[in-house]
């Protein structure tokens, strides 16, 4: 299934997709290659550590920015516990950055989680991701970690946001 998320003109859509459809090869491939290389060891494990299921519905999703029928970005999450959906597999086509693609696709996992009931959305990202820690920052996500620190002291760095802001 897919929505419409672009502007009149654009062509982008939404695919909400299985972890066995060939187009999320290129998101699997490219994260793998890109922890691989941030932390120096074979980060395709790290993709393997949840089971595809965890990441479709009722609980979970996994979706897919498409440009002309093409994946440019995606994500997923998957249930933590009864209140919060833990974010998971956020990625922008290594051609395609700079272009915000990944505000839409938090914007799209933030939509779906909360239309599943989720209160909270948890995420924990890499301390060689500062890219990453500065989109979970602008969009809104707070850290659960002292920002000030250097990141290598920490390790993973986590982040949560409330999809109901507070009075709603």
């Amino acid at each position: 299934m897919s929505a419409s998320v672009a502007a009149p003109g654009a062509r982008l859509s939404v695919a909400h997709v299985t972890a066995d459809d060939p187009l999320v090869e290129p998101l699997l491939r490219e994260l793998g290659d890109e922890y691989s290389r941030r932390y120096g060891k074979d980060a395709h494990g790290e993709l393997s550590r949840y089971p595809a299921e965890e990441f479709t519905p009722p609980h979970g999703l996994l979706l897919l920015l498409l440009e002309d029928g093409e994946p440019v970005a995606g994500g997923a999450f998957r249930r933590y516990d009864a209140r919060t959906a833990e974010l998971k597999r956020i990625w922008t086509h290594s051609a395609h950055r700079r272009r915000g693609l990944a505000r839409r696709v938090l914007a799209e996992l933030e939509r779906a989680a909360a239309e599943r009931g989720y209160h909270r959305l948890y995420l924990t990202t890499g301390p060689r991701q500062p890219e990453a820690r500065g989109l979970y920052l602008a969009t809104g996500y707070s850290a659960l970690f002292d920002v000030t620190a250097d990141p290598e002291t920490i390790g993973p760095l986590p982040f949560e946001k409330s999809l109901f802001p507070p009075g709603r």
